[in-house]
């Protein structure tokens, strides 16, 4: 069984999942703005997979015999500077993550729930993947944009428009 406390924590990162779709959404909504459909569609299902986490913290309370009461989203960024910025922001954001969920871990471990420590486990592993590919792609931004801005854009765009969500 749960300890309220931690039942609350993990009510709490369902709640920042969800809020990282509605991060994302936005994101994406930006990068249609201005003309970047690849860009848009890396965010489209990077905003699918954070639902899919969200509805794991969901899964995993109920199962547990939580009931999960649903917070207010809170409003994400919605000004961005250009794509590199989009995505820096997104490491950011999951670095921020990241640790959020090894502060789950660190409640798991002084509450000695060894069963949520290990639901946690996949989140880490996930966290790994999740800051490491903004940080591939601001890479790849940086050098397709250090001569023509628009052409390595253009470049960046293809790539991420093969992103299947």
């Amino acid at each position: 069984m749960l300890s309220e406390k931690m039942a609350k924590g993990l009510s709490r990162q369902m709640n920042r999942e969800a809020f990282s779709a509605y991060l994302y959404m936005g994101m994406a909504s930006y990068a249609a703005s201005i003309g970047l459909s690849g860009f848009e569609n890396w965010f489209v299902a990077q905003a699918k997979e954070e639902l899919q986490h969200a509805k794991k913290f969901y899964d995993y309370l109920i199962k547990n015999g939580v009931r999960v009461i649903m917070e207010d989203i809170e409003k994400p960024p919605q000004e961005f500077s250009s794509g590199l910025d989009v995505f820096e922001k997104t490491f950011r954001h999951e670095k921020k993550v990241t640790s959020l969920i090894h502060d789950l871990v660190n409640l798991a471990k002084q509450e000695r729930d060894t069963q949520t420590e290990k639901f946690l486990g996949w989140f880490v592993s996930e966290q790994k993947e999740e800051e490491a590919t903004p940080a591939r792609i601001i890479e790849d931004i940086k050098k397709a944009i250090s001569g023509d801005e628009k052409s390595g854009y253009t470049a960046i765009d293809t790539e991420l428009s093969r992103r299947k969500g």
